[in-house]
């Protein structure tokens, strides 16, 4: 290695002295705290060291830090077979019901019947149930609520839970329902 490559913090790895950590540098040496004591290495011994930790150089790679993460992620679990369908893990309407209808009629025969996609209104229905989720962890993480304005908080949201459970019957897994 070269001076230039180390940085304070980094661990490495001497063929004599062992694992040790980089301390302080300057133009010509690098002190290293090593299990026998500390050490000031000239540039002849420095290039002796080798990392002990991972390393990886990627030269001339031009893409932004979250687009590499998600590369990797995916080459990854695609290796390991963890590839998963997020589909699959979205609460799904009950076979019974995919393709239908709801129908409502209004009491007033002058007015129109109005009909709604199952599928569309099991939808709202499970972002009702997620925000309500949202909102719960909120109200109990919030720093300036006490213990009983955050029981007080959540009694009207299991309330709000509990008028949902009539929906129930849309969901194909039960783990899912409300």
């Amino acid at each position: 290695m070269k001076i230039v490559d180390l940085r304070p913090g980094l661990q490495v790895l001497h063929p004599q002295y062992g694992l040790g950590d980089v301390k302080l540098l300057t133009e010509k040496t690098a002190e290293i705290l090593f299990n026998e004591g500390r050490k000031t290495l000239t540039e002849e011994l420095v290039a002796e060291l080798k990392p002990a930790e991972p390393r990886a150089k990627l030269e001339g790679l031009e893409k932004p830090l979250h687009d590499l993460i998600a590369e990797v992620v995916e080459v990854t679990t695609e290796k390991l077979n963890l590839k998963v369908d997020m589909d699959e893990l979205a609460p799904q309407l009950a076979p019974r019901w995919v393709g239908g209808k709801m129908v409502i009629h209004p009491n007033d025969v002058t007015l129109t019947t109005k009909e709604i996609e199952l599928d569309v209104f099991f939808h709202k229905i499970v972002m009702v149930r997620d925000n309500l989720r949202v909102l719960e962890q909120k109200i109990n993480a919030h720093p300036k609520l006490n213990d009983a304005e955050r029981v007080e908080l959540q009694y009207y949201i299991t309330k709000s839970y509990g008028s949902l459970t009539t929906f129930n019957l849309l969901f194909k897994e039960k783990e899912q329902n409300f």
